[in-house]
């Protein structure tokens, strides 16, 4: 019989027949095409028999999402390569404050804990704000016990800069590296001397840590033993290096200066050990008391400790009560101490003393107002605590610490003075001419003449758009200072050439004045608590002085 033609397959047959033919061939095979069995063999699809169909988002959802993804991914990128930024001291004592709870101030127990804590007499655990003056005294030491090679260094600056405090520091650092080095251990003498019955008597200590058995010397004195045990080899050689710390060095300053002079000349001998650190207040001690050492090229190394700021005070305060389980200070108060310490002298001992007078300042208020208890205030107090408990707990939070009212009291007590004032109380141009001679005096002189002082006086009114009063006027303003003890006025035939000298400190013209913006422009390195609206009235300057806390920016 004849063979049938096949029919022209329909587009749907020959798609069959292509996906039966598929399907065979990956059973033999034993693989599949990807692409395929994504489309179809997909096992989220497979899960139901009967599919649902996908839900399409917008292209305008989908731009946004993908925008704010990118958007955080940028954000996140950004936050880990940017620096952490470091809380301000003012910050750490405001988390300090919401953080921890209130204290008692009627305990006997936590008011003495409290006082000790920032009593001068206690060390705290780390010396901050002095690593780097720490630093360099640490590595003069190690310097000369690695070369064994005596030195000397002197170390200076203002009273309350941390000087001692730091030295006892870097004794106990010193001693720890050459432990752990292997190096034999310095021996150290550390005394004050003020402490000394006479000023030879600091080489009888150093004799006597040098060679602590042997007491009698005979008829020679212990500074010629020193000087022939440091001259000679044989004497000096297997002995220990000696770290002498000397405080209050100035006491040693005697009319001829040989005191001082012998002690910085021991460790200039050819086989000293000594390495001498001494400590006082004059920056140009060296300078002044011991040029001969300059010229034999001896002078000592000096490393000065710089006036403490505000920020420094604020750091080295919350670190003492960081110590304490409680809240004892509003975070302005101590704001307020720092300011005001670090403009008149930057003595932390000072900022010690205002926190202590402070705290003295809240038991004060706080027995006066027990005792003034009544039943109506307990009644109010009732009242308060159910219309609004909330603000009853904050309020009496507040009255249970020391805050500014408290902290202005105690810096009034510490700072004022009856020269201050005095000064305070005077007419303008009598102001003036202090300011003027403070500023003459500043360049190391220690008297002037009316003339120059007028010369001063005159750019000083200039500056401060005031207009001058004449030399004779002047004259007579000084001779009114003269009868108050604020001046000395010598004696001339002309007025022009008296002699002029200050009489008072020049730290208490400069506390006295510098609440006033143009004196703290020509006085003071910064204005501190100046007006900003001009000048008011004197009472009005000295409240604001002392109760707000809308300080000026610092240079």
């Amino acid at each position: 019989m004849p063979a049938f033609a096949k029919r022209k397959s329909s587009p749907l047959a020959a798609g069959a027949e292509l996906r039966d033919s598929m399907d065979l061939r990956s059973e033999n095979t034993g693989c599949s095409p990807q692409k395929r069995k994504l489309r179809t063999n997909s096992s989220p699809m497979k899960a139901s028999s009967i599919s649902t169909p996908m839900k399409r988002t917008s292209p305008r959802r989908s731009a946004n999402a993908n925008l704010n993804s990118l958007e955080n991914g940028i954000e996140s990128k950004i936050c880990e390569r940017l620096p952490k930024l470091r809380k301000s001291p003012v910050k750490c004592l405001l988390n300090d404050f919401t953080a921890k709870p209130n204290w008692n101030p009627t305990d006997a127990e936590q008011i003495r804990s409290v006082k000790k804590a920032l009593h001068v007499s206690t060390s705290p655990l780390a010396v901050v704000c002095r690593e780097d003056e720490q630093k360099k005294v640490l590595e003069f030491c190690k310097s000369c016990i690695e070369r064994e090679k005596a030195g000397s260094l002197y170390v200076c600056g203002c009273p309350g800069t941390g000087k001692s405090l730091s030295m006892e520091k870097v004794k106990q650092l010193l001693l720890d590296w050459a432990q752990e080095t292997g190096l034999e251990k310095p021996d150290v003498l550390a005394m004050n001397c003020t402490s000394l019955t006479n000023t030879s008597d600091v080489f009888s200590k150093i004799l006597g840590k040098d060679q602590p058995r042997k007491r009698s010397y005979g008829s020679t004195s212990p500074l010629q033993l020193l000087q022939n045990l440091y001259s000679q080899k044989s004497q000096s050689s297997g002995r220990k290096m000696m770290i002498i710390i000397t405080d209050e060095l100035d006491y040693l300053i005697t009319k001829d200066r040989a005191v001082l002079h012998d002690l910085f000349m021991l460790t200039t001998l050819p086989f000293s050990r000594c390495v001498l650190i001494g400590i006082a207040n004059a920056i140009d001690l060296a300078d002044r008391f011991l040029p001969k050492l300059q010229s034999l090229n001896c002078k000592p190394a000096v490393i000065t400790f710089r006036a403490y700021s505000k920020d420094q005070i604020l750091k080295i305060l919350q670190e003492r009560l960081t110590a304490l389980p409680y809240t004892i200070f509003q975070p302005q108060a101590l704001e307020l101490c720092a300011r005001k310490v670090a403009a008149a002298s930057g003595d932390m001992r000072k900022a010690l003393c205002v926190c202590r007078s402070a705290i003295e300042m809240l038991e004060a208020e706080l027995r006066e107002s027990s005792n003034n208890f009544n039943g109506s205030s307990i009644e109010t107090a009732f009242f308060e605590s159910q219309i609004d408990p909330h603000a009853a707990v904050v309020k009496k939070h507040e009255i249970d610490i020391v805050g500014i009212d408290h902290m202005a009291v105690a810096l009034s007590k510490t700072f004022k003075s009856p020269v201050v004032d005095t000064i305070q109380s005077l007419p303008q141009h009598q102001q003036i001419i202090l300011c003027s001679a403070v500023k003459l005096f500043r360049g190391g002189k220690k008297d002037t003449t009316i003339g120059e002082l007028n010369k001063s006086y005159v750019e000083f009114c200039k500056s401060a758009l005031i207009p001058p009063v004449g030399i004779l006027e002047l004259s007579n303003m000084c001779r009114v200072l003269n009868d108050q003890g604020l001046l000395k006025l010598g004696q001339s035939r002309e007025e022009k050439f008296k002699r002029v000298t200050l009489k008072v400190d020049e730290a208490d013209i400069s506390f006295a004045l510098q609440v006033y913006k143009y004196f703290g422009k020509n006085l003071l390195s910064k204005s501190f608590y100046a007006d900003d609206k001009g000048l008011e009235p004197r009472k009005e300057n000295l409240q604001r002085m002392a109760l707000t806390l809308e300080y000026p920016t610092e240079d």
